[in-house]
């Protein structure tokens, strides 16, 4: 059974999903892959809870590889967390990219696919608990 703490990060992965999904419906991509990687990230720092760690830091490829040896991480997990993780900073300044805001830069098949990873991260900590 999973700690408290545990699955209130799962809990918020959850609402941080949701907030990627409403902002997708409203064309706002860029806050929706921030939101995406949000939720990954809430997520694993779930699933270290759940196993007696301390997560810090923001970079799902390092959540990943912080995990207890005992859980296999799919490969496929490892290349969604290089895209998400690519999603963090960038999606919320204007001064990240050579010209205009951020929203101008990340375009609807970024935002669905950053969705779709956020919920291969969820399903995968789901499975883990």
């Amino acid at each position: 059974m999973a700690s408290p703490r545990a699955r209130e990060g799962l809990e918020q992965a959850r609402y941080n999903l949701r907030h990627a999904r409403g902002s997708l419906d409203l064309g706002d991509y860029a806050w929706a892959c921030f939101a995406a990687q949000q939720a990954a990230e809430a997520a694993l720092k779930g699933l270290h809870l759940s196993r007696g760690q301390v997560a810090w830091g923001h970079a799902i490829l390092d959540l990943l590889a912080d995990l207890p040896s005992g859980i296999s991480v799919p490969e496929g997990l490892v290349e969604a967390a290089k895209i998400l993780d690519k999603y963090y900073i960038p999606t919320r300044y204007p001064d990240a990219h050579p010209a205009g805001p951020a929203a101008r830069h990340y375009t609807l098949s970024e935002a669905v696919e950053a969705v779709r990873l956020a919920e291969d991260f969820l399903a995968f900590v789901e499975a883990h608990l």
